[in-house]
């Protein structure tokens, strides 16, 4: 992506003029989506969606049109920042290699899943205008122009800034004409004894058709002519997915360097071992992104499984999204490829090689201390610490004492969320653990557990949601072992994916049965819980153990009219009792305050409420980290709303809702984004924050995030994300994360107890 594309054009193949193509900008800068859409036309009909005209409030009796964001171009923007952290100079050269690779790995998921329901929508005649306005032809005409845009600045950055920063480090990818006679020797060795006996070439000829490509495998198209014939042929071979894509180098003295040739180039440079007798002339590495989206039916909850695995048999067969090829790939043979796979001109990507920049994750792995983020430990929790630092934290102990709110990963996941799990199943007088499961590993501790109380005797419930998008085949692997284990697995409830976050432990004690409880933000997986920020609550609260079991009871039985007393939950309470709260504060006028820190939000039904609290004079904060389709800023409409984004070394992943000034009329975390996929066809659960110190914690944490002293992104009401990171003085503002592992060691100091 360091030159400009050669090949756009709009979702059906027209092509667009001249002038919309994108150029090329400075390799220390990244031009924002609505800079690109305001200089180009806007489609079909050129119309952009608009407020009122700066400097007119809307009537008062009603809120204005345009006055939400398109929440695809928005995803875009937020991949736009993520690579405006890959171009940041102050940031560790391996961590702006990883963002590279998370940029690559996110605009992967959003063409299989946003794209290819966008075209979907658009195939069956049934979508309508999006809240933004915009017909969905219109938002596929966005996205191409925004995505060629990222992608060619994404390819762009890696050759003219992280790769040669890279190199001057000692960490080079070398391409085989750079290579000695040594090296190649012995790679050539390496080919014939570990790469060419997996290799399937693939001839196209009238006794051969067009092979099947599957989704985001890396192919090479290889040129073919027999020299008695003269006839030129066409062939692919698929770089095998299973071997390392970077293929390390050795030193003189046999050790293994930081130098590295890219697998494809490998087998580029063998092809005539794979074709003997003919000639090889070309070899070009394209990469086709398909429809992986998947349909069920949920007729019957127990064919459920069955269901789920055979729609992910048919998911390697989706329809094409997307076309990468490398930028000189001649005509003829891209030619062949769109008729092929039936791509349309607009959806082919010309980029510089090398394709897939996922892969950069290996580099970014790479054990150079010196490159990273410094070493970051998650400590335990104070009130979990142990008095003996010999012995195990206590934590039912613990819980029974106070209720215990978690800030992973500053605060130990191990230590805290995975430790309840494994004493509760290791303690005899534990009677039933009953848990939700959305997204898990296989070798997950947590699994271990109730496979280990389910072999005790003890009653042991595992909510699992197989329908975890791209998780779906690992869930459905550890489902069944924990089925295979004794334990109860059960899979929601029909047309609705279960992703709360919940654990509930009965046990019995002298005074009766007493309910162990946890209410997260995050996924009960100990890889990820290093990286996602999440907030967590174990507590032995009767009326939270009370709500719970009926919860519990609804996902399990038949519990339909349940009622909650601590608990928002979705679909049935979540987004009326959200807004009831901001109404309440928009009654209250300049008095009124809500927070909100969310991953999304997209909800029409929220936004709007946050709308008329503005009018009303509220003060409305919103730290969201992707999508925000709500316009800050605009005079008569949102003025009293803000809009910041903290984007860094981890996942910004909790949800928190805070109403009242001190957070004095309600302060709830959970699972929940304000989308309405959440709000209307999931599972989801808020719990309410009792105690006052977590509260003002809470509280705290808000008007941290939300501060002008801290790097963000702030929205403003054209939609443009501006990224504020340099003081008054151009020096780098903090980072809020860097101030929380300082702040949270600070307080884990010995002596230094809450």
């Amino acid at each position: 992506m360091s030159s400009p594309q050669t090949s756009t054009g709009t979702a059906d193949g027209t092509p667009l003029p001249e002038s919309t193509v994108p150029e090329v900008v400075e390799t220390n800068s990244v031009v924002p989506l609505p800079q690109i859409r305001a200089q180009h036309p806007r489609g079909a009909n050129g119309r952009f969606i608009r407020l009122e005209p700066e400097g007119e409030e809307a009537p008062s009796d009603e809120l204005p049109e345009g006055r939400f964001l398109d929440r695809e171009v928005s995803w875009l923007q937020f991949n736009e920042r993520v690579l405006q952290l890959a171009a940041d100079p102050d940031l560790p050269l391996l961590e702006r290699t990883r963002f590279l690779a998370i940029f690559a790995g996110n605009l992967d998921e959003f063409f299989m899943v946003r794209v290819a329901g966008l075209k979907r929508r658009i195939a069956t005649g049934i979508a309508g205008r999006s809240a933004a306005g915009l017909e969905p032809r219109e938002v596929l005409e966005e996205i191409s122009l925004g995505a060629h845009h990222l992608m060619s600045r994404h390819a762009q950055l890696l050759a003219d800034t992280v790769a040669p920063a890279l190199a001057d480090e000692g960490i080079t990818i070398f391409s085989w004409d750079e290579l000695g006679d040594k090296e190649r020797e012995e790679l050539g060795e390496m080919f014939r004894s570990t790469v060419y006996p997996v290799l399937t070439p693939l001839a196209v000829d009238p006794a051969h058709p067009f092979p099947y490509i599957s989704g985001l495998s890396l192919n090479l198209a290889v040129i073919l002519t027999n020299p008695r014939t003269g006839r030129e042929h066409f062939a692919r071979v698929k770089v095998p997915p299973l071997l390392p894509r970077f293929v390390r180098l050795s030193t003189s003295d046999g050790l293994y360097s930081d130098r590295f040739v890219l697998l494809e180039q490998i087998i580029a440079a063998h092809l005539d071992q794979l074709f003997t007798g003919m000639d090889v002339q070309e070899t070009f590495t394209f990469r086709v992104t398909r429809n992986e989206d998947l349909e069920v039916e949920e007729d019957d909850a127990e064919n459920l499984l069955t269901a789920l695995e055979r729609e992910l048999t048919r998911r390697r067969f989706g329809p094409p999204v997307r076309l990468e090829v490398v930028e000189d790939m001649d005509d003829h043979v891209l030619d062949l490829l769109t008729r092929e796979l039936r791509v349309s001109p607009g959806e082919v990507y010309r980029l510089p090689a090398p394709l897939d920049l996922t892969s950069l994750h290996t580099l970014a792995d790479l054990d150079r201390t010196e490159l990273r983020y410094p070493n970051f430990v998650p400590k335990t929790h104070p009130d979990l610490a142990p008095v003996e630092s010999s012995q195990p934290s206590d934590v039912l102990g613990a819980m029974r004492q106070r209720d215990i709110l978690l800030h992973h990963p500053y605060d130990s996941f191990s230590t805290s969320v995975q430790a309840f799990i494994e004493q509760a199943a290791a303690d005899p007088h534990v009677l039933a653990i009953k848990q939700t499961l959305y997204r898990t590993s296989g070798d997950s501790p947590v699994i271990d557990a109730l496979i280990e109380a389910a072999a005790v005797g003890k009653q042991v419930l595992a909510v699992v949601e197989i329908k975890a998008r791209f998780d779906e085949e690992n869930n459905i692997t550890w489902a069944r072992k924990l089925e295979e284990a004794g334990v109860h697995v059960v899979y929601g409830m029909v047309g609705l994916k279960t992703h709360a976050k919940l654990a509930l432990v009965v046990r019995e004690e002298a005074g009766g049965l007493r309910r162990y409880c946890h209410i997260g933000t995050g996924n009960y997986n100990p890889k990820t819980a290093r990286l996602y920020e999440d907030l967590g609550l174990l507590t032995c609260d009767e009326t939270i153990g009370e709500d719970l079991t009926r919860l519990f009871n609804q996902l399990s039985g038949m519990a339909p009219k349940a009622k909650f007393k601590r608990l928002l939950v979705a679909p049935r309470s979540v987004r009326s009792e959200l807004i009831a709260l901001i109404d309440a504060e928009a009654a209250r006028g300049s008095e009124g305050v809500v927070r909100l820190k969310l991953n999304s939000i997209v909800d029409e039904q929220v936004i709007d409420a946050l709308y008329r609290a503005s009018r009303a004079g509220a003060r409305v904060d919103i730290w969201v980290r992707g999508i925000c389709a709500l316009r800050p800023g605009v005079p008569g409409l949102s003025e009293t709303i803000t809009v910041r984004s903290v984007l860094g070394r981890f996942l910004e992943h909790s949800r928190i809702f805070a109403f009242g000034a001190q957070g004095e009329s309600g302060v709830f975390i959970g699972s929940a984004d304000m989308m309405h996929r959440n709000l209307d066809r999931r599972v989801e659960a808020l719990a309410s924050i009792a105690d006052k110190d977590q509260v003002r914690h809470i509280v705290k944490l808000m008007d941290r995030g939300m501060s002008d002293d801290i790097g963000s992104w702030h929205l403003g009401s054209d939609g443009q994300w501006t990224r504020h990171h340099l003081g008054d003085d151009g020096m780098p503002l903090p980072d809020l994360q860097t101030e929380l592992i300082e702040r949270y060691a600070a307080r884990r100091r010995p002596g230094r107890r809450r």
